[in-house]
């Protein structure tokens, strides 16, 4: 897709282990320093949280009271970037063309647990609280966020763990393709529970190097090139991205090397042209295959390598929005990346390797 006509992400959010709001994240992502451990839960040692996070506080009552974690971070996050962007902070009613995109792995899978256990232990008549039902949907963070900031445009939710982030991306961009958005709120949400920490715990083969667990939410507002005008100048144009699967047959480093090329020929662009890689970085196998498709596919490049996972922790449905907004947010400070490449990847335990390639802009507010 030629630069022209890519849609442009012009705004980003964070709520992580950093704190709430871009500067926080860009502090502690340039301070290279990990956040400060948060309170683990289940077989957990250790985990990143954010700190301090209550929703009624964050939110306010109103809405809150049977709210779930990854809903409330996801909201905390959407309501940040629509807040702290020029040009969307004082816009009022209904956004019938704006749209919201979140990538999720389960939704929330302590709200599942919770619900399920009511159901058995619970005293009759009612059993279950009727008002914590839609949490144990996939889809009810991206409802609820549309719903609290009236984005009546496209409203969905994809699961993709890892690389659930750069699914969310490319569907954004579908949105724009085909004219159904005006503008996409798009990222990725988890929460950290003891329901997760658990399921992490017993899908982790044995012998596999354990990560700390995190969690947060990461949200960028795409729009189509120039929408923004002098109030939102261009960050990064999207270019490209792509996905495959790894299996007994195919490795995550062959399947992520010819995912890069893919992206990169799509985006008529040469190794050499990559400023930034953001890599997963996850423990094991999984990042030694990344780190081996990125040296398939890259050649003798050597673009500057940006992972946030050993600062913020495994954020798992978060972590390639997190990636993205890392490139984001060191671009701002980096006046070598203006005109350039940045690379995302992501590569899954359940098979999915993804790729994006974005043209740097070199613009934007830097705070």
């Amino acid at each position: 897709m030629s630069s022209s006509t890519a849609p442009t992400i012009t705004a980003w959010a964070a709520v992580s282990p950093f704190g709430i709001g871009r500067k926080v994240f860009r502090d502690g992502l340039l301070a290279d320093a990990p956040a400060a451990p948060g309170e683990p839960a289940g077989p957990d040692a250790g985990a990143f949280t954010v700190p301090g996070f209550d929703a009624r506080e964050v939110l306010g009552k109103k809405g809150t009271r049977s709210m779930d974690r990854v809903t409330a971070l996801a909201a905390a996050t959407v309501g940040e970037l629509l807040r702290t962007t020029p040009g969307l902070a004082d816009e009022a009613g209904p956004h019938p063309r704006r749209a919201i995109v979140l990538g999720t792995t389960t939704g929330s899978a302590q709200s599942m647990m919770d619900f399920t256990r009511s159901s058995l232990t619970e005293a009759r008549p009612y059993l279950v609280d009727p008002a914590r039902f839609p949490n144990t949907v996939m889809n009810c963070a991206a409802g609820a966020c549309a719903i609290r900031y009236q984005l009546k445009g496209p409203n969905a939710t994809i699961g993709g763990g890892r690389a659930a982030g750069l699914h969310a991306l490319n569907y954004a961009r579908r949105l724009h393709r085909t004219g159904r958005a005006g503008s996409v709120l798009c990222g990725g949400a988890e929460e950290y529970t003891a329901a997760r920490a658990w399921l992490q715990h017993h899908a982790r083969p044995d012998g596999d190097e354990r990560a700390v667990l995190g969690e947060g939410c990461a949200m960028v507002f795409i729009e189509p090139a120039g929408a923004g005008g002098d109030e939102r100048p261009g960050l990064a144009e999207v270019l490209a991205v792509e996905f495959g699967v790894h299996d007994d047959q195919a490795g995550p480093a062959e399947v992520l090397a010819g995912c890069v090329r893919r992206a990169l020929e799509a985006a008529d662009a040469a190794p050499d042209q990559v400023w930034a890689v953001a890599p997963g970085g996850a423990a094991g196998p999984l990042g030694e295959g990344e780190r081996a498709g990125l040296a398939q596919a890259l050649g003798g490049a050597a673009p500057r390598r940006v992972t946030c996972a050993p600062l913020i922790g495994d954020t798992s449905a978060a972590a390639a929005s997190f990636q993205l907004v890392s490139l984001l947010a060191l671009a701002e400070s980096d006046p070598a990346a203006a005109g350039r490449l940045a690379l995302v990847t992501a590569v899954d335990p359940g098979g999915t390797v993804g790729c994006a390639v974005l043209r740097m802009l070199g613009t934007g507010p830097a705070a």
